[in-house]
């Protein structure tokens, strides 16, 4: 958000200087919650570590002690005791029927004013109609989305024209490097269908 708003004070033609207290959020030392420590949960870890931050974590099952300490993550039993510490929430979870909606008006009432929410998984995973309430009573500082639901949103939708919200159009695997590596794994699983071998990456119903 504060990159967003300043690449456009700073390209604005009404600019004719940068205000001393115009001021953001520091990273280094702020508390960051995960909810959902699977695979990409753990990276984001991983590399929220090299800022020094503080790591909680929320998810179905608890990481190996040796896997919490490798990154400095503390698990929360409680999602809400995750929601009420943290400064920035994470949210890094499949969408199923128990992940539907799962931050509503009464999470993010259990969030910091100042704390930011962040949705890199999908769209429907947070009741929008209350986030929009949240981010326009300044119930909480901010939210950062690459999913939405739908996609891309309605052009009168209210959180296209909320100045405490940024958008991104679903990037997150958005480069050339991530997408081949994807085509590569789609390959690699219908050789081994077709060769009658172990599929690499498969995925069981429950």
């Amino acid at each position: 958000l504060y990159l967003h708003a300043g690449c456009h004070i700073a390209l604005s033609p009404d600019t004719k200087c940068f205000a001393v207290d115009w001021l953001g959020v520091e990273v280094t030392r702020a508390t960051l919650g995960i909810i959902g420590m699977g695979s990409i949960g753990y990276k984001v870890a991983q590399r929220a570590r090299a800022f020094n931050m503080r790591i909680l974590y929320h998810n179905r099952n608890q990481r190996r002690k040796e896997e919490e300490e490798a990154v400095g993550a503390h698990y929360c039993a409680k999602m809400e005791d995750l929601l009420q510490q943290s400064d920035f929430v994470m949210l890094v979870v499949n969408l199923t029927p128990e992940t539907h909606k799962l931050i509503g008006k009464k999470e993010l009432r259990l969030m910091k004013p100042t704390a930011t929410l962040i949705n890199i998984s999908r769209g429907a995973v947070i009741d929008q109609d209350a986030l929009v309430e949240a981010l326009q009573n300044k119930v909480i500082r901010a939210a950062a989305l690459d999913v939405t639901y739908p996609e891309p949103l309605p052009r009168d939708h209210p959180l296209l024209n909320l100045n405490n919200v940024i958008i991104t159009p679903h990037i997150g695997t958005a480069t050339v490097q991530a997408i081949r590596m994807m085509a590569e794994e789609a390959i690699a699983n219908m050789l081994a269908v077709l060769n009658d071998q172990p599929i690499p990456s498969e995925v069981f119903p429950k």
